[in-house]
């Protein structure tokens, strides 16, 4: 195999996507392990490279002296054509093994228009697509990550998918699977021992009823040792969970080419649009101490130049102003710099800002998501408009020349006026810096998201925009931007369309994804792969109604295609959410006060330290 790629990759851009060796990668005798697994991110390499979940993944499943974890990435165009033209199969970067000779084919579900590369891995894999015509023989496909919390449109291709938290149960799954190999198991006996575990949803033990309307009627076991409903895993302290202190360095640039460190897990803010806000819950905080610790640990184990906090919401760590001083100093020693992601403009430590002042400028990023109060009421995002320009004013005084601004187009209620108000705040902060004074150049950007339904959230049953609508919207905000120093950039609407498709649909789906990979969609989350008329022709191919799961609205008690899953926050209270939503009322940040979602049935909400 080597030899044979040795000729190849004199022929591709970037033959570092394909070579391994990277500095800390894992590496050890197939032939000592009992469990081999593959890591597959389904994108490039540069993509792959940039996930933390892939490195605290591969460091936890290499812990194991039993379990070797290996990496696979989905090769660019270039590299497949030549792969296929010389017949060779999808491999992995440690030992250049075909994935086919691996137990474990795993896949990372972190965007739905991902899913065709799924199918395009397998293929190149030499891997029959759907899970009835594999054999004994062939790779056990798994998937986990935060699309698994709708697994129905990958339920014909994937035999098993892991709900929630991974470090510990996915090593623990590999250690069962070596003791079952060792025991002479089947497939089915191995998966018929792990069907109750906690996290594990085994889509072939289930038979899906429909209506006649095309609505889910019910789930029907065929197997009696599995549960109702999948409950997600949950760790309740991640203080002294594994986390890579030497995770591997790329040897060529990726998106995220610095040292990540994770503050805390969850959020307490209950935006409705959020996935992650909701199956991520409770927040679970690391202590100063060994976020200093894994820090000072990682820089000095890579030569990263950056280093980056991992949440949802950096500024809602409860010492957050202390923690960020500290790393600034510290990183100011080691030539380092330090960014704070998703910062809250309520929780903006100005302390922090003074802290950068004259050390590092990029543009600061504010993410109001609506362009009016009602609206923000409505998405519960908690932020009023003097927040808004009060931050930004704080930010022009200490120098700051860049401000990007994030919203989200064809929320539930959203009107034209609403739409204006976006136009309205890029105006506003571009007058506050010339009544500032402080002169030279000065940017706004304004970056506008389509909403896209997500399952286990308030607006699980809200309609989405169709494509059409979503042109228009752009259009109107394009003409109403057209300002000086406004910049206004925006998400393909179509693509926007078929992620919904994927965020909400069923098992059905799976014969449009068959005819999307016999159509050649692969890649389609870049723009210049995504082809449109391959998605149609696939669409009417496979007689797929979109606007059923797309602009469709569900009523409370229809049964959605996930309600097989148990994020842990109850349905009543996403109902309650939704209705809120409905009549514009907003509901607290849970960190002053709990507001009853249901995760305290599973574990006790650790708030700052304090159980409440």
């Amino acid at each position: 195999m080597k030899s044979r790629l040795d000729n190849l990759l004199k022929q591709v851009e970037k033959p570092a996507r394909y070579i391994g060796g990277e500095y800390n990668i894992a590496v050890k005798n197939p032939e000592d392990v009992k469990t081999r697994f593959a890591f597959a991110f389904p994108d490039l390499y540069e993509i792959g490279m940039s996930y933390m979940g892939l490195q605290v993944l591969y460091h936890n499943l290499n812990k194991e002296d039993d379990i070797y974890c290996e990496r696979v990435f989905a090769p660019a165009a270039d590299m497949e054509a030549l792969m296929k033209e010389n017949e060779i199969p999808l491999f992995t970067l440690e030992t250049k093994t075909p994935v086919k000779e691996l137990d474990f084919f795993g896949f990372t579900l972190q965007y739905e228009m991902s899913f065709t590369n799924i199918l395009n891995m397998l293929d190149m894999a030499q891997i029959p697509l759907l899970a009835k015509e594999r054999s004994e023989d062939d790779p056990i496909i798994i998937a986990g990550g935060p699309c698994a919390y709708n697994p129905e449109p990958l339920a014909d291709f994937v035999d098993i998918f892991m709900i929630g938290d991974g470090e510990e149960s996915l090593p623990a799954l590999m250690k069962k699977y070596g003791q079952a190999k060792e025991k002479g198991m089947s497939k089915e006996e191995f998966y018929k021992e792990i069907a109750g575990d906690t996290g594990v949803y085994i889509p072939s033990f289930y038979d899906v009823i429909y209506n006649d309307d095309g609505t889910v009627k019910a789930y029907e076991k065929n197997f009696a040792g599995t549960p109702d409903r999948v409950e997600r895993c949950i760790i309740e302290d991640i203080e002294n969970i594994e986390f890579p202190t030497s995770p591997i360095v790329p040897i060529i640039e990726t998106v995220h080419d610095r040292s990540v460190v994770e503050t805390f897990r969850g959020c307490t803010r209950g935006c409705r649009f959020c996935q992650a806000g909701m199956i991520y819950r409770p927040v679970r905080e690391r202590s100063k101490e060994k976020i200093m610790d894994l820090a000072m640990k990682q820089l000095a184990n890579t030569g990263h130049e950056e280093l980056s906090l991992l949440s949802l919401s950096t500024s809602d760590y409860s010492g957050f102003e202390p923690l960020a001083i500290e790393l600034m100093q510290e990183c100011k020693k080691r030539h380092v710099s330090l960014s704070l992601p998703s910062l809250r403009l309520d929780t903006f430590s100005f302390n922090v800002l003074e802290e950068i002042q004259g050390y590092k400028k990029s543009g600061l990023t504010f993410a109001p998501e609506a362009g009016t109060q009602r609206l923000r009421d409505v998405i519960n995002k908690g932020i009023t408009e003097k927040d808004i320009y009060d931050a930004v004013e704080q930010a022009i005084e200490l120098g700051w020349k860049h401000i990007k601004l994030y919203f989200m187009i064809g929320l539930p209620t959203e009107t034209y006026e609403d739409l204006d108000g976006i136009a309205e705040i890029a105006r506003n902060i571009v007058n506050i810096h010339r009544q500032s004074g402080k002169g030279g150049r000065f940017n706004v950007t304004v970056s506008v998201s389509n909403f896209v339904p997500k399952a286990h959230t308030p607006f699980q049953w809200a309609g989405q925009d169709n494509t059409e609508d979503f042109t228009k919207k752009h259009d109107y905000l394009r003409k109403k931007l057209n300002m000086k120093s406004v910049t206004f950039n925006y998400h393909d609407d179509a693509v926007s369309t078929y992620e919904a498709v994927f965020a909400r649909g069923d098992r059905r789906l799976g014969r449009l994804l068959l005819e999307a990979h016999r159509q050649g969609c692969r890649l389609d989350s870049w723009s210049e792969h995504f082809d449109l008329a391959k998605w149609q022709r696939a669409i009417e191919k496979s007689e797929t109604d979109v606007e059923f799961y797309t602009t469709r609205e569900r009523s409370f008690d229809e049964v959605l295609p996930w309600d097989i899953i148990d994020s842990s926050v109850s349905k009543k209270f996403l109902i309650s959410e939704a209705r809120k939503a409905a009549d514009e009322k907003t509901t607290h940040d849970c960190r002053y006060g709990c507001v009853g979602c249901g995760i305290n049935r599973r574990v006790e909400c650790r708030l700052g330290g304090i159980y409440e």
